[in-house]
């Protein structure tokens, strides 16, 4: 992150619960992450559902730069956060200046993009297990993309806890704890305080499936 030291006239600081910006209102500018977590949440039906955490590196806000359109979600510093914040002018003077820095952004924007259509297809399923399953299948596309391989078997282990669950999910601590426990009874995984290993990734691709379609 040193190569950013040439932009610090884009910096910014927000208390810790203040508004970086709103669901619904316009943005033409995003953030990079130098310090702090940020809580991202979007309204789902008449609910707040918080959709992610992000800390350092990790940008936030970009659809504003890549579609112009309003916000499609909510931030909100959980700590002290320090933030460079780029719009569409400042970030031609970023690409121009710092060609390395801008395709590494450009290539978190493409991962970006991708994490939130994954996120919100989580939120759009109405069964609470099939949404828990549905967030073990983000971190195994995820996983594979990343890796490049697979473990054996039809078995995966992943380093979460229920609390990332619950993030991810936009559900609250205790329920995702029932459900985990209620997959556990099944045999369908088993929890650890470091993770949580899914006996059969395949048997939660088929569940999820079958909900998605009704």
């Amino acid at each position: 992150m040193a190569d950013l030291a040439a932009f610090t006239r884009f910096a910014r600081t927000y208390q810790p619960g203040e508004l970086i910006f709103a669901e619904y209102e316009p943005g033409d500018s995003f953030y990079l992450i130098q310090g702090g977590r940020v809580k991202i949440s979007k309204i789902v039906g008449e609910l707040e559902k918080t959709i992610d955490i992000l800390q350092p590196p990790e940008i936030f806000g970009e659809m504003a730069i890549l579609e112009g359109a309003p916000r499609s979600a909510t931030a909100q510093a959980i700590d002290t956060v320090k933030v460079l914040e780029f719009n569409r002018a400042n970030f031609e003077v970023l690409m121009m200046g710092n060609p390395q820095i801008a395709l590494r952004l450009l290539k978190l924007f493409t991962k970006r993009i991708w994490d939130q259509k994954r996120r919100f297809m989580i939120l759009t399923l109405d069964d609470p297990q099939a949404r828990i399953a549905d967030v073990f299948l983000m971190l195994y596309e995820t996983n594979a993309a990343v890796s490049g391989g697979e473990q054996d078997g039809e078995k995966r282990e992943f380093k979460v806890t229920m609390e990332d669950v619950s993030h991810w999910a936009g559900m609250s601590d205790t329920e995702v704890q029932t459900i985990l426990n209620h997959f556990a009874n099944q045999r369908r995984l088993e929890v650890y305080p470091d993770r949580i290993v899914v006996k059969n990734i395949n048997d939660f691709i088929r569940f999820v499936n079958s909900r998605r379609k009704k």
